[in-house]
């Protein structure tokens, strides 16, 4: 059946503007958000067939945490919010190398910050819209087209939509950024490392609960988290030449092929995943540069638009905060929608390519070269606990956010 109405008609018999979102994560649901309150009418479309509650450890602070506030999520993210914790690095066997006690991240990156769950801050955003848009779970998009007055997309059971505005929110891999733009080769540009998470359904017996233990090796990263039941997960990242091949080789067997010579929590998270990795997440880590956000009637946004990495840690603060700043600025042009996208695109891409320099420069902290590396990590972290080291590491890090 086609839908082909453009929308439905608000008191006063003024008609409301339609935005079809791809994708349900948190950009795509940070912008129904937005668009909502501001009289949109929005439909949702996310290609999996439900909810995903999992994912691993984000922070939100400086304009991540400013857009959460102005969005008014605060109040149902605090309670959610895991504070800082303990980070223990850790030897090859899984003994331990020293502690960083969590005071010590929590005065560099101030009070106006959350740590969350990623699947926490898509259940707090999924609330706030789920009784206002039109969410369709198990929909994907088949084709677009778009003229001067309204863009229709064609969905994959048959049906047609046509909106004012189609928002393309479906991850580095977006299906919208391919129909509108041109193949995903021309813009993702491959780091050459490879990222794994999972959730650990039993608690590891070698990592002390409210720690994480980290080990730091040339070229990899294994992290396994401690947070309680149901709260524990492990993250691992690599240096990989091949990354096709490591996706064609899948999470199992590549993660314990990099990793299976570590002990204790991480071999615990490593049995975890071979027993049940149908949770994890596995991908080669590349950023996406595109020359231009929108196209006519359709703008990218999150990582299909951009994506920073895991390496920038600040991918879920773009989203909030790009989410947001494209509802303001379509409310601030009225009915200029190229106007509209070209004032949000120039306001958030310094932001953008500042965050993908950074993460280009910190790849060395999570994949260190050498064992020399290796060392001067060390011998920085050890660092930082010094009162008056630590007030400069927490000045550099508030000048990063500003």
């Amino acid at each position: 059946m086609d839908d082909l109405e453009n929308a439905a008609r608000k008191p006063g018999g003024r008609v409301a503007k339609r935005a079809v979102v791809v994708g349900a994560g948190i950009a795509g649901l940070a912008a129904a958000l937005r668009m909502h309150r501001a009289g949109w009418e929005v439909v949702v479309l996310e290609r999996a067939p439900a909810r995903r509650s999992g994912g691993y450890l984000l922070n939100l602070h400086g304009p991540g945490y400013d857009a959460a506030e102005r969005l008014g999520l605060l109040p149902a993210l605090g309670p959610r919010d895991i504070g800082f914790f303990t980070s223990v690095l850790v030897r090859a066997d899984g003994r331990e190398k020293f502690t960083v006690p969590a005071a010590v991240a929590q005065a560099a990156v101030g009070k106006r910050a959350l740590s969350l769950f990623r699947g926490d801050l898509e259940s707090v955003l999924y609330a706030a819209v789920a009784e206002h848009v039109d969410i369709r779970f198990g929909t994907t998009v088949r084709a677009m087209t778009q003229d001067p007055g309204a863009v229709e997309v064609t969905l994959s059971d048959g049906s047609r939509l046509q909106a004012d505005l189609l928002i393309g929110a479906d991850g580095v891999h977006s299906r919208i950024r391919e129909l509108a733009f041109g193949p995903e080769s021309d813009y993702l540009v491959e780091l050459n490392h490879m990222v794994g998470a999972f959730p650990l359904d039993t608690v590891p017996d070698h990592v002390p609960h409210g720690v994480g233990t980290t080990f730091l090796g040339p070229r990899r990263t294994a992290a396994v988290m401690n947070l309680g039941p149901g709260r524990s997960s492990a993250f691992f990242t690599y240096r990989s030449p091949d990354p096709t091949g490591e996706l064609a080789r899948g999470a199992v067997s590549a993660l314990t092929a990099a990793f299976g010579d570590l002990g204790r929590g991480v071999a615990e998270a490593l049995q975890q995943l071979a027993a049940d990795p149908a949770d994890a997440y596995f991908d080669s880590v590349g950023q996406i540069v595109v020359d231009r956000w929108s196209s006519g009637r359709v703008v990218l946004l999150g990582d299909a638009a951009w994506c920073v990495t895991v390496f920038a840690g600040y991918g879920a603060a773009l989203a909030l905060d790009g989410a947001d700043r494209l509802g303001a600025a379509l409310a601030a042009h009225g009915d200029d929608l190229a106007t509209a996208l070209d004032a949000w695109e120039q306001s958030l891409r310094p932001e953008v390519r500042k965050r993908q320099a950074l993460a280009r420069k910190g790849i060395s902290r999570f994949a260190p070269p050498t064992r020399a590396h290796v060392w001067a990590g060390d011998l920085m972290l050890r660092a930082i606990q010094l009162p008056g080291v630590r007030g400069l590491v927490q000045r550099s890090i508030q000048r990063a956010n500003n």
